[in-house]
């Protein structure tokens, strides 16, 4: 791992070396009229000083043209910082079709984190060089900040919802993870690492890993033990809607309205299931508040993302 403080970190991702970039334009931008503008202070100050008690300064007229100089190219700088900022905004928000999606759950101080084939990893995460990465992320307590220097990623992890992230590494090796949002009095042991493999390598770590159930395995084993199955059914007059095929795609309510079933949606039926009723539906469905963790939703989330997948029951 990285030791120390590092003033610049090893630029460790597709998005680092773009980040960088719009960062020193900026700062080449800010010192070139620092100095710009302290050099004039300078001079005028010098040559249009006042040199006996007697003299009265001539009045010196409007220049449009000069006017418009300081004004038009201040304003395509910023025009060119604010274009720049917001396509590796709109770049880092929009993963890839081909992301491997990896779960983040956080809380008071660790990153419990989930792997589509089912390994569990607590504040470490391994990860193959080459391959984009989505991190579906939330916490069970308090505000955290998923952090990761090196790759110039920092997202919120907000409590009652999900946030997501993505990133692509481009150097093996092992690098600092942080926590960079105060979240309590052991908010600076909240630390980890992010490990970065050859495919090759990623692979045997997947094969010597201590799970021997994926992600949506399990998931399907807590369907089943919260009994969602007896209601959740591809038949006709069933309590509940099918979830097969469903996610990712559009639901009409009871009052008219549309939403797309995506990893939110299924976290406040789960929790709040009155809160969206399908139409056609009554609101019979109980709340499993209390007796699900987060990283339970999560895994009941897979299970139901591969019925989308597969459309299989």
């Amino acid at each position: 791992m990285n030791k120390g403080f590092q003033l610049f970190p090893d630029q460790a991702s597709t998005m680092a070396g773009q980040v960088d970039a719009l960062y020193f334009f900026l700062i080449a931008v800010s010192v070139f009229f620092s100095v710009l503008i302290f050099f004039l202070i300078y001079l005028f100050a010098v040559r249009y000083r006042r040199r006996s008690e007697e003299e009265v300064p001539k009045e010196i007229p409007g220049l449009l043209k000069l006017e418009l100089v300081w004004s038009i190219i201040p304003l395509l700088l910023t025009m060119v910082a604010f274009a720049w900022g917001a396509s590796l905004y709109f770049d880092g928000y929009n993963p890839p079709d081909n992301a491997l999606e990896i779960y983040v759950v956080g809380k008071q101080w660790m990153w419990h984190i989930q792997h589509p084939t089912g390994q569990r990893e607590i504040n470490e995460l391994h990860v193959p060089m080459g391959q984009p990465i989505k991190l579906t992320m939330t916490t069970e307590d308090v505000i955290h900040s998923f952090y990761i220097p090196a790759f110039r990623m920092k997202k919120d992890v907000v409590p009652g919802r999900y946030t997501t992230m993505w990133f692509e590494a481009t150097k093996p090796g092992q690098y600092h993870l942080f926590c960079a949002e105060y979240c309590g009095t052991k908010h600076s042991e909240m630390i980890g690492k992010v490990v970065v493999q050859e495919p090759a390598d990623y692979q045997n770590w997947l094969s010597g890993g201590t799970a021997n159930e994926s992600l949506e395995v399990i998931g399907e084993k807590k369907f089943q033990q919260f009994a969602c199955h007896t209601c959740h059914v591809d038949k006709p007059n069933a309590r509940g809607p099918s979830l097969v095929g469903v996610y990712g795609k559009g639901v009409r309510l009871r009052d008219g309205r549309s939403v797309i079933v995506d990893e939110a949606y299924i976290r406040e039926s789960i929790l709040d299931p009155n809160a969206k009723i399908a139409a056609g539906y009554k609101p019979v469905m109980p709340t499993f508040k209390g007796q699900v963790s987060e990283v339970g939703i999560l895994q009941i989330t897979a299970y139901i993302k591969s019925l989308a997948q597969d459309g299989s029951n």
